[in-house]
């Protein structure tokens, strides 16, 4: 007989029994197969569920506590393979059975052996956005759900963002959901080749956003639905929780929203919070970090021992209070981390920008980084010339869209004679950024259409430009006019001496495709296609400005 699993001694935790499997088989015969930790104790406990695309042995163990430690807290830990992946029967299609397939899971899990009848939710990324499927399905014995780095609008906050398609995100991740689906057809030379398409994009194709490698095993991959179904259609609304927002918000089920500043996921979550957080208790916590890992150390900068994350915690003490009934403090509903200071900041809500700081130069912020101004109050009159060149295209580094993501010093990117930069004098006082941050780009240019990728970064006393929050944004029909940027959302205390900076440029390339300037998409576009682009940059009254949340000045 093998001995329950040991945990790591601490007051009232649990012992664990080995781990057991089960299967879930589903009306239409398909079995899903899961792992179950259990308290090694008597009574009934409340189940944790996560419903995982990569295989159940993971458990997101590269954020999250292992599925042992939960279940020495009181829970029966159920960690399940989707439908199509890992051990479970049937074929994988992208988010459209995880609703159905979701709310017969939970009904399964509230009737395990030693269950109390409520279940809770958890998980990040794919195992996130499942959560919200189910939850507008599931029955009464759902509790509460804690979905982490999600997507809400799975096209608008996920394939893209304000009108352009992801490139390097987009293709890397579908490269490797195909490859376990060829490796669950045994199919040796598909998934070595999207293994390989996985691991490094293939940038001097003709069309790098349609690589061949795709087209030809298209069969194991969602990847051209996502570039050809249009904003809108029935495709996007199967996929999407938000398309479940009534039922959602009628359930009024108690929720954790936990998200990154450094995220490409953060859209979706924040997104999500705001849609549903009026309707029940939603707690929305969000800290410096990536995708994941959810570590102190992310990009270049150490955020302190308070960067680690109580997530673990955080989670045990939610799930306590909805599923067992503990008495607790109701937590702020926004909490956000202060990557200035290295502490955490209680809100009651997600602020939105209050004020505004324009462009101004003397018409070589392209040249000179001394020249371009962000200043309060109307900017100063004239313009600067931003030029795209697709033979040397502005490139990702670090922010949320980077590879690897994080706060990379990019001195060297802003230096560059493609990039814009405007810079604010540095601090004599402290002041303190929290919330939602955009930019308001006012422009004129001959190209049919144009990208604009706008970054906010801190610049330190010692010269390291480190990026806090960015946006980017395809703008068809170009012409001439102003276009806002949501640049996402993010929380800084800005020190003496310390200064903040805009950066525009006209590409981001490889997180997306070049913009060729001919109207055609750019994930539809060849390389060969692709032409300069001169982008006039107005300044002025009305002209281009950066719109901050400040707390306080």
């Amino acid at each position: 007989m093998t001995a329950p699993f040991e945990v790591a001694e601490a007051p009232g935790m649990l012992p664990v029994r080995p781990v057991a499997r089960a299967k879930l088989t589903l009306p239409d015969g398909v079995a899903l197969e899961a792992d179950i930790w259990r308290p090694d104790a008597p009574g009934r406990f409340p189940v944790l569920l996560m419903r995982h695309a990569y295989g159940r042995t993971i458990a997101s163990s590269l954020c999250y506590a292992h599925p042992a430690w939960y279940a020495a807290h009181g829970y029966i830990v159920v960690i399940q393979d989707v439908r199509g992946r890992g051990e479970s029967g049937g074929a994988f299609r992208l988010f459209e059975d995880e609703a159905a397939d979701g709310a017969a899971t939970v009904a399964w899990a509230a009737a395990l052996e030693g269950s109390n009848g409520t279940v809770g939710m958890f998980g990040f990324s794919y195992q996130g956005s499942n959560q919200l499927l189910a939850a507008a399905e599931a029955g009464g014995a759902l509790g509460a759900v804690a979905p982490a780095m999600i997507g809400w609008d799975i096209h608008a906050d996920w394939a893209t963002e304000n009108g352009a398609t992801g490139l390097e995100g987009n293709l890397r991740w579908a490269a490797q959901m195909a490859a376990e689906a060829a490796r669950r057809a045994a199919d040796v030379p598909a998934y070595g080749a999207l293994r390989a398409a996985a691991q490094a994009l293939d940038t001097q194709c003709p069309n790098p956003a349609r690589p061949e490698v795709m087209r030809r095993y298209a069969q194991y991959s969602h990847y051209h639905d996502w570039l050809d179904h249009p904003a809108g259609d029935a495709y996007w609304r199967r996929i999407s929780p938000s398309a479940r927002v009534v039922a959602l918000r009628a359930r009024g089920l108690p929720m954790l929203f936990i998200g990154g500043f450094y995220d490409s996921h953060l859209p979706g979550t924040l997104a999500a919070w705001e849609a549903l957080h009026a309707a029940a208790p939603c707690a929305l916590v969000v800290g410096p970090w990536a995708h994941f890992p959810w570590q102190r150390r992310v990009g270049e900068v150490d955020f302190g021992a308070e960067a680690e994350g109580d997530i673990d915690a955080r989670q045990v003490a939610f799930f306590d209070r909805w599923l067992k009934g503990r008495p607790a403090d109701d937590p702020a509903p926004v909490r956000l981390f202060d990557m200035g200071l290295g502490l955490w900041r209680d809100l009651p809500s997600l602020p939105t920008p209050n004020r505004e700081f324009f462009t101004g130069s003397g018409g070589r912020a392209a040249i000179d980084l001394r020249d371009g101004t962000l200043i309060a109050g109307r900017g100063g009159e004239g313009s600067d010339y931003l030029v795209h060149d697709p033979w040397r295209p502005v490139p990702t580094r670090g922010g949320c869209l980077g590879v690897p993501a994080g706060p990379l010093d990019r001195a060297a990117i802003d230096a560059r004679p493609e990039v814009l930069t405007f810079t604010k004098p540095a601090a004599t006082a402290e002041y303190t950024l929290a919330g939602r941050v955009a930019a308001t780009v006012a422009f004129q240019t001959d190209a049919a259409s144009i990208d604009l990728h706008c970054v906010l970064s801190r610049i330190t006393p010692e010269g390291r430009v480190l990026p806090l929050c960015e946006g980017y944004a395809t703008v068809a029909d170009a012409a001439a006019g102003a276009v806002r940027i949501p640049m996402r959302a993010t929380c800084a205390t800005i020190r003496p001496g310390e200064s903040l900076r805009l950066s525009i440029a006209g590409a981001c390339f490889p997180a997306f495709p070049i913009n060729p300037g001919n109207g055609v998409r750019p994930c539809d576009s060849r390389l060969i296609d692709a032409r300069p682009i001169a982008i006039r940059i107005h300044h002025g009254d009305g002209g281009t400005r950066l719109h901050l949340p400040i707390l306080t000045a």
